[in-house]
C-alpha cells in the first residue's frame, strides 16, 4: 500500500504546484470595476483660439439616456474668462455656481433650465443651430471669432473646471475640426458622470506582491455582434496587458505608459502611428483558457486583473487603472510652453554629438568643434515594451543663428553600431568642412527621422541640436633651418676676413687720396686720442713765408739739434 502512495503523493504535490503557478479565476458581473472603466469615445475638438479680451469659447454638448435623473452641476466658480455654449437633446437641469467672467449661452427653444448663482444676468438666449454639431461650430467662429473645444458628455453629474488655460499646449491651430476624442485629455476641466449599468465581467485572483508588476487580462467573447476600435488609456506605469477579441478588433494605445502587451488583434500605437499585428493566434475566448494564455504568453504565475466585455458601440474608451490611484497626468504651468521638434503623437527623439567614434566622451553643448573635424551623432527615442522601434535618417541640414539664416544641407555617413551597445539608437558621423568658408559660427543642426517597426515605417519628426563651430588655427610658415658644418663655419670665417683686408685697404686709399700722412706717428695719432689738450683745436693752415724771427729761432733750434750729435760722437 505504501509503494502506491508515494506516487499519489508526488502527483497531489505536483498538481498543487502547477495550480499555484498558473492561478485563474472565475468571472462574474460586477457593478463596478476597480480597475477597468469603460466609456464611449464622444466627438469633440480642443484648439488653441482665445478671443481678443482674452476670453476662451467653450461648447458643451449633453446627452443623456433614459435610465438618468437629467440633472447636472456647473462649477465654475474659479473658471477663466469663457463664453459656455450649453445645448442638450432633452430637457435637463442644470445647478450652476459661476463667477462673473463666465456668460452661458443657451437657444432660445431650449428646454434647459438653470438654477441657483447670483450671477443671474450671465445667462444669454440665443437662435443657434442644434442638431448639427458642424454647424454649431460655424456660429460660434461667426460671432465670437472661433471655438477654443468642443465637448459631449454622456450623462454629465457634474462638470468643474481647474483654473487653468483652456487653451491647448504646443498647438497652432485655432480650427476647431470635430473627431472622436477622449474628454479626460482636456486638463482644464473635470468630469463626473453617471455610470450606466455595467456590462462588464470580472474576477481577481489572490492579492499579489505590491512590487510586483501589474498584468491585467481583457477579453472579448466571440459572439459579440459589433467589430469595435477599443481604445485603451493607461493610468499606471510598467504595467502588461492582454488584449483578447474577435477577428477584425483593434486596439489603439493612446498613451506609452504600458510597458509591455500581447494580443491576437491589430495593435494601433497612437504615439507613433504604427500598427502591431498579432502576436499570435487565439480564437477560444473561454476565461481559462484566455488567462492561462496570458500566464504563459508573459511566462507569469497570476495576474491581476481579468476583464470581459461586451461593446454596444464601434468606439470604445477603456481606462485602465485604479480609482483610487491618481492618474499620471503631465501637467504643465501656464507660464511654460513646451518647445519640442516633435509632434505630440511622436517618439520624444535626443541627439547627442561625439568628437570620436568610440561614441564615449558626449560632447558639451558650448564646446566649439573646429570645422575640419568630424563629428559623431547619435540619435535615440523611448522603447516601448518588448516593441523593437529604429529609427532611420532620412536628411540632415544646418541652418545658421541670426536675422540672415543660411541653409545648408549635410551629408552624413551612418556608422555600425550593434544592437548591445545602442539598441534603440542610430548612429551618424558628419562632415563639417563646407562650413569653413562662411563666418558664422553658431548653427542649429537638424535631422529629419523615420521610425520602423519590421519593414513599416512613419514620420518619426526632426531631432535639433545647437552647435557651435570655429575655424582652425592656421599655423604661420617656419623658416628653413640651416644646419652649417665645419666646412660652413670656415667658409663664413674666410669670407669675413676678406671683408675685413678689404676694408682696411679702403681705408688707407681714402686717407692717401685726402692729404693725410702716409704713415701715422705718435704725434699724430696722440692728436686724435680723446682726452689730448689739442684734441678739440681747429687745425691751422701752414704759411710758407714764416716771420724772421720765427725763421732765426727756428734755424737756431735746426742748427743746435743738429750739431748735438756731432759734439756726442766727439
Amino acid at each position: 500500500m505504501e509503494g502506491y502512495m508515494a506516487p499519489f503523493v508526488l502527483l497531489v504535490c505536483i498538481t498543487f504546484a502547477a495550480s499555484a503557478s498558473s492561478q485563474t479565476c472565475v468571472p462574474k458581473e460586477v457593478n463596478d470595476n476597480p480597475w477597468v472603466h469603460m466609456s464611449e469615445m464622444l466627438i469633440g475638438c480642443w484648439t488653441s483660439f482665445i478671443t481678443e479680451d482674452k476670453a476662451e469659447v467653450h461648447i458643451l454638448n449633453l446627452n443623456f439616456a433614459a435610465t438618468d435623473s437629467n440633472v447636472f452641476g456647473l462649477e465654475l466658480i474659479n473658471a477663466r474668462p469663457m463664453n459656455l455654449i450649453l445645448t442638450s437633446s432633452v430637457a435637463a437641469y442644470g445647478l450652476q455656481n459661476t463667477n462673473a467672467d463666465v456668460n452661458i449661452y443657451i437657444h432660445n427653444d431650449s428646454t434647459l433650465t438653470l438654477h441657483g448663482n447670483q450671477h443671474h444676468n450671465n445667462i444669454h438666449r440665443e437662435d443657434f443651430p442644434t442638431q448639427n454639431k458642424e454647424e454649431l461650430v460655424t456660429w460660434a467662429r461667426q460671432k465670437f471669432g472661433g471655438v477654443t473645444s468642443f465637448t459631449t458628455v454622456q450623462n454629465l453629474r457634474t462638470l468643474t473646471t481647474t483654473g487653468t488655460k483652456g487653451t491647448k499646449l504646443g498647438s497652432a491651430s485655432s480650427q476647431c475640426v470635430l473627431k472622436n476624442e477622449d474628454a479626460q485629455e482636456k486638463h482644464f476641466m473635470k468630469i463626473e458622470v453617471t455610470s450606466p449599468p455595467s456590462s462588464l465581467k470580472s474576477c481577481f485572483p489572490q492579492p499579489q506582491a505590491s512590487s510586483a508588476e501589474e498584468l491585467h487580462i481583457i477579453n472579448i467573447p466571440e459572439d459579440t455582434s459589433i467589430r469595435s476600435n477599443i481604445s485603451l488609456r493607461m493610468s499606471n506605469k510598467e504595467t502588461k496587458v492582454f488584449l483578447r477579441g474577435p477577428q477584425g478588433t483593434t486596439w489603439t494605445l493612446l498613451d506609452p505608459q504600458v510597458t509591455k502587451f500581447g494580443s491576437n488583434n491589430d495593435v494601433l500605437l497612437s504615439s507613433f502611428q504604427h500598427t502591431i499585428p498579432p502576436f499570435f493566434t487565439l480564437n477560444n475566448d473561454d476565461a481559462e483558457h484566455v488567462q492561462k494564455k496570458a500566464l504563459s504568453h508573459f511566462s507569469a504565475s497570476t495576474f491581476t486583473s481579468y476583464t470581459e466585455l461586451r461593446p454596444e458601440g464601434s468606439l470604445v474608451l477603456l481606462v485602465l487603472g485604479r480609482k483610487d490611484s491618481p492618474a499620471v497626468t503631465a501637467t504643465v504651468p501656464e507660464t511654460v510652453i513646451p518647445i519640442t521638434t516633435n509632434p505630440p503623437h511622436q517618439m520624444p527623439l535626443m541627439m547627442q554629438l561625439y568628437t570620436s567614434p568610440d561614441y564615449r566622451q558626449p560632447l558639451d553643448p558650448n564646446t566649439k568643434v573646429q570645422s575640419d573635424k568630424r563629428i559623431y551623432a547619435e540619435i535615440s527615442g523611448h522603447t516601448l515594451g518588448d516593441i523593437v522601434l529604429t529609427i532611420k535618417v532620412i536628411s540632415c541640414f544646418v541652418r545658421s543663428k541670426g536675422s540672415c539664416p543660411v541653409m545648408k544641407e549635410l551629408p552624413f555617413i551612418p556608422e555600425t553600431c550593434s544592437s548591445n551597445s545602442c539598441p534603440d539608437s542610430t548612429r551618424l558621423s558628419f562632415s563639417l568642412d563646407q562650413l569653413q568658408e562662411l563666418e558664422t559660427t553658431t548653427w542649429d543642426l537638424e535631422c529629419s527621422v523615420k521610425i520602423c517597426y519590421s519593414d513599416k515605417c512613419g514620420d518619426g519628426g526632426r531631432v535639433k541640436r545647437n552647435l557651435e563651430v570655429t575655424q582652425p588655427c592656421l599655423q604661420p610658415p617656419t623658416p628653413p633651418c640651416f644646419d652649417f658644418g665645419l666646412p660652413g663655419v670656415l667658409g663664413i670665417a674666410f669670407g669675413g676676413f676678406l671683408i675685413g683686408v678689404l676694408l682696411i685697404g679702403a681705408l688707407w686709399f681714402i686717407k692717401i687720396k685726402t692729404g693725410y700722412p702716409a704713415r701715422l706717428d705718435i704725434g699724430s695719432t696722440a692728436a686724435n686720442l680723446p682726452g689730448c689738450p689739442c684734441s678739440g683745436a681747429k687745425r691751422q693752415p701752414v704759411s710758407t713765408n714764416p716771420s724772421p724771427s720765427e725763421n732765426s729761432s727756428a734755424n737756431a733750434s735746426i742748427g743746435s739739434t743738429q750739431s748735438t750729435p756731432t759734439s756726442s760722437m766727439a
